[in-house]
């Protein structure tokens, strides 16, 4: 799966106040929009929401995007930072359940339950950690990439990459314990 790639023109005129264009880049965008969401929080729900805030946000922010960076890298930022907001205003944690779509995916409900406990596990990291292991794993960018994203040191991403891998070492050690 590619991510689209907004052309130039196209955020110019949605800067320039172009609704059309506005709305061809969120047509564009909004799947890559909502997965990040989704994967973010891992609740359907939660992710419709943290998309539409997000949306608004976008409509707010467009003039502030300077073509610095590529356009999916700023709108990696806005998903995960209107993600954050929003998990901290509603001051309660997202929902450990995976969607009924999600599961059939899993091969064994041994799986999905691990799966499950681990994205859990992954979900109480601190933010740094959390956002460095979502956007290198689960969005598959480099950590040059990740690093422009979270406007740090591609090293930095790799230290956080590094103690979240820590923690979920003695993770998989616990659950071997318990099961």
């Amino acid at each position: 799966m590619t991510a689209p790639v907004a052309d130039r023109a196209t955020i110019e005129r949605a800067q320039n106040g172009d609704k059309a264009a506005f709305e061809q880049l969120l047509r564009a965008h909004y799947d890559v929009m909502y997965r990040i969401a989704f994967k973010w929080c891992g609740n359907q729900s939660d992710a419709e929401d943290i998309t539409q805030n997000a949306c608004i946000k976008l409509a707010r922010s467009i003039d502030s995007f300077r073509f610095q960076s590529a356009f999916l890298t700023w709108l990696y930022a806005l998903v995960i930072n209107t993600a954050k907001d929003w998990i901290k205003s509603h001051a309660r944690h997202p929902s450990k359940e995976l969607p009924d779509n999600h599961r059939a995916e899993q091969p064994t409900a041994e799986n999905a339950v691990y799966a499950s406990q681990t994205m859990a596990y992954i979900r109480d990291f601190p933010d740094k950690e959390k956002e460095a292991l979502f956007l290198v794993f689960g969005e598959g960018l480099t950590h040059g990439a990740a690093a422009a994203v979270m406007d740090c040191k591609e090293s930095t991403v790799s230290w956080y990459i590094h103690e979240a891998r820590k923690k979920l070492q003695s993770f998989r050690k616990m659950e071997c314990r318990h099961g």
